[in-house]
């Protein structure tokens, strides 16, 4: 794009000029952020319209990721990284006295996603465009995302997230495109005299499904791919003709604003049947306009529907879009005239399912009536994909009507999503080898011994270039001084700094990275939080989503323990120790919010007693998201991956924090058993019971958290300060939640029976970090196995097994 920083720098004064009116000397900060995006949009569009039309001309196969979260993060330094411009343009700013860095913070974090899920989404997408594979994105353009989260007087308060108050300057709005999607209605069936019986839909209520299109571009290449956002809009007329026959305005407006709530907020509460008809109608409306928007794609290739499968391939990242299984049946019998058989054999051979979890909450259901209402045509399709396939497994396994009601799709009032996806996909895949053995043998057992072929396993990955190379560009460099920049698009080479293991010189080099991460880390806590932090102590890390199961509970009974053993003897010799915590609960996760509360009133406690001395220190980053990451990763030195075993599909933290070198303490969950399989014992803590453990306690229900309490003093008195006088409590009822899903409701996710354990665990961690240059050679040796675990090599696989498309070679 540009052959020199000079040229860059015209080129962006020129942009000023003509895009803001402004000398570059006039321009304030995010005059310039405009302005460099600008020209980086120009540079990315010309790639984007050649990309698709070298698709058309090829009649490449296509992936189409559907999936609720795409997490995308701040753009701007990704693109520069992807273009190769990021050193250029950083150096081109600085001769103008501007600071990319600061630019970068005028960019708000797109309201796409809360946690792994979407942020996987946005990773495979980058790899999909750096790998030169056409695959792009279907997800909901949500006006407010799932909420900015704030922390007054300790507890979580939900405020809306206008973080398209200011141009989101990636995305080009493409009416041409838009389709429109029906709710609610009646279906009549027809039969003519000439033809088969077909269907009519009427009296339904009509949206408008506009999209927005954002460019993803691959690294160091001319590929650019797409990640279509759908925003809910009302029919222009529609809206007009309601005003007309009510002659009301304020009805009007509540219409109109009922239409748009679709694709307002991330996962709206559910806990009411308002709410969950919002959420399913979010649903049905990402997946009808996505196919639509397929189909379109297919039709202009000019080839026969039995092509269908090998021009396109739709992936369901986990159930939210299960609904694509019954909505491409639709549209191909009713819309295009197939018969069902072949409109059953094209969709079941173009659509492939991810499954991310083992709880029972996660695997959607929803009622029968609700279904029948909201998609009336719809459900009499899932209905009929349920009758024939019960019907086959009854000549399959006759008489087993125990078998058929556990793998029916409409049962019990309820319709299964995560068995329609399975039974209308030719592929389903976990998300890491445990989790997929769990599936196969408990879980989803009869399913599996029903499909056993289509059961796979896809280890997770992350995006390298952002969680390395854009996160932590010192530690980036040091590694391409130390073996070449090979890595930057193999990134298993990684392994060769395996030979720098015993070289004095780079851990010392590794340790001064770490430590002015720290540093820069410190000077923003300070600035935004007004904590003061000493950058000498461990950084204990735990950002992820708040949810039982993950533990953050564990976390904090451990931090009380802690401090009760500093108040018993304030001379008490510790390593100091830093707990961050980032993490936001659902606005309906009523306990989730109370640990929330639970986690700041420990930090208030601990961080102001004098005898503490900041042996330890709690932080709560409020409003955690991807920018927060990017920070708080390259500066951490411990990464609490605490799952209940058994019961994390898989986990991506654990992957950020390991290829920045911090150690992983966890337990034998998700992908934590295959980074302790790459390390081995010595260079990550593992502690707690196994998910054969777990899983055995669950079947047997012998467990007593309640006998745990009364033999372990430490458990007693740390639950104790829940709910008597205490420091924590003031003798309040704050935590009586907390203190009865521990003990009257026998703990669910075992954090007393894994508290003994994790306690040696955290003692060992502070006993190794003394050791300083062992602690870095852990670290070295955790860096260089992280390679495995590139979102490259994940879609590698997805391409090749799965969705069978190939690299395609851009025309220059």
């Amino acid at each position: 794009m540009f052959s020199d920083k000079e040229e860059f720098k015209e080129a962006f004064k020129a942009k000023l000029e003509t895009k803001l009116g402004k000398k570059a000397e006039e321009a304030t900060e995010r005059d310039a952020y405009k302005a460099l995006g600008a020209l980086v949009q120009e540079r990315i569009s010309r790639n984007w319209v050649k990309t698709n039309q070298d698709y058309r001309t090829n009649k490449n196969k296509q992936v189409y990721y559907f999936s609720m979260e795409f997490l995308m993060g701040r753009l701007l330094g990704n693109n520069l990284l992807n273009l190769k411009m990021l050193s250029l343009v950083e150096e081109g700013l600085d001769d103008l006295g501007l600071n990319l860095t600061n630019l970068e913070e005028k960019e708000h974090d797109a309201g796409l996603g809360n946690g792994g899920l979407g942020r996987l989404a946005a990773c495979f997408l980058d790899s999909l465009a750096s790998l030169e594979l056409a695959g792009h994105g279907y997800g909901i353009r949500y006006r407010y995302g799932m909420f900015e989260q704030h922390i007054i007087d300790g507890q979580q308060v939900e405020l809306p997230d206008h973080w398209l108050s200011q141009d989101f300057i990636w995305e080009v709005r493409r009416p041409e495109e838009a389709v429109e999607v029906r709710f609610g209605g009646n279906v009549e069936a027809v039969k003519n005299e000439s033809g088969p019986l077909h269907f009519e839909y009427k009296n339904y209520e009509q949206v408008q499904a506009v999209p927005y299109d954002v460019p993803i571009a691959g690294y160091n290449n001319d590929t650019v791919n797409t990640l279509r956002l759908w925003s809910a809009e009302p029919i222009v007329e529609n809206t007009l003709r309601k005003a007309e026959i009510e002659n009301n305005s304020a009805s009007f407006l509540d219409y109109k604003r009922e239409l748009e709530s679709i694709s307002s907020f991330l996962y709206p509460d559910d806990s009411t049947d308002e709410g969950k008809r919002l959420r399913l109608k979010q649903e049905y409306f990402l997946v009808s306009a996505g196919v639509q928007s397929v189909i379109r794609s297919f039709e202009r290739l000019d080839l026969p529907w039995t092509s269908f499968p090998d021009k396109a391939a739709l992936h369901i990242n986990d159930t939210h879009p299960a609904l694509v299984i019954p909505e491409l049946m639709r549209i191909l019998m009713d819309e295009k005239g197939l018969g069902w058989e072949e409109a059953w054999d094209l969709t079941q051979s173009s659509v492939s399912y991810t499954n991310h979890t083992t709880l029972s909450e996660a695997l959607e259901s929803w009622p029968v009536d609700m279904v029948r209402s909201l998609l009336p045509r719809i459900f009499m399709i899932i209905d009929e994909i349920n009758e024939r396939f019960c019907q086959d497994l009854w000549r399959t396994y006759p008489g087993d009507f125990d078998r058929i009601a556990d793998l029916a799709i409409v049962a019990d009032g309820q319709v299964k999503m995560a068995h329609l996806s399975i039974v209308g996909s030719h592929s389903v895949n976990g998300v890491a080898k445990l989790h997929t053995e769990i599936l196969k043998k408990r879980e989803m057992k009869r399913f599996y011994d029903t499909f056993p072929e289509r059961f796979n396993n896809k280890t997770n990955g992350i995006t390298h270039r952002r969680w390395l190379m854009h996160a932590n560009k010192p530690l980036t460099s040091a590694i391409t001084e130390a073996i070449g920049d090979s890595w930057i698009e193999q990134p298993k080479r990684l392994e060769d700094l395996l030979n720098k293991q015993d070289d004095h010189a780079f851990l010392d080099r590794l340790h001064e990275i770490k430590q002015d991460n720290k540093q820069n880390l410190v000077d923003w806590v300070q600035e935004t939080q007004g904590i003061a932090v000493d950058p000498a102590s461990i950084f204990d890390v735990h950002i992820k989503r708040l949810h039982g199961y993950k533990r953050q509970l564990l976390n904090a009974l451990h931090i009380m323990h802690l401090y009760n053993e500093i108040k018993s003897d304030p001379a008490l010799d510790i390593v100091p120790r830093t707990f961050f915590f980032g993490a936001k609960a659902a606005s309906s996760y009523h306990f989730a919010k109370k640990v929330i509360q639970l986690i700041n009133r420990i930090a208030h406690v601990v961080n102001n007693d004098r005898d503490v001395k900041d042996k330890i220190k709690v932080v709560f980053l409020p409003n955690y998201s991807v920018s927060i990451a990017e920070r708080v990763i390259p500066a951490s030195n411990v990464s609490e991956q605490i799952s209940t075993a058994s019961k994390e599909a898989s986990g991506t933290g654990n992957m950020k924090f390991m290829m920045n070198g911090a150690l992983t303490v966890g337990t034998m969950d998700g992908a934590n058993v295959e980074i302790h399989d790459l390390v081995g014992d010595d260079n990550i803590y593992t502690f707690g019971m196994s998910s054969e453990e777990v899983l055995e306690y669950y079947r047997n229900g012998n467990y007593s958290s309640r006998e745990i309490y009364e033999n372990d003093s430490r458990v007693r008195h740390t639950l104790d300060q829940l709910v008597h006088y205490s420091p924590f409590s003031k003798g309040e009822t704050d935590f009586q939640e907390i203190y009865d899903a521990l003990l009257t409701y026998n703990d669910e996710f075992f954090v007393l029976k894994d508290f003994a354990s994790y306690l040696f665990t955290q003692q060992k961690v502070s006993r190794d970090y003394l050791n300083q240059r062992e602690w870095n050679k852990k670290s070295l040796i955790n860096i260089a196995k992280s390679g495995k675990f590139s979102s490259d090599r994940t879609i590698e696989e997805y391409a090749t097994d799965i969705w069978q498309i190939q690299r395609t070679r851009m025309l220059k």
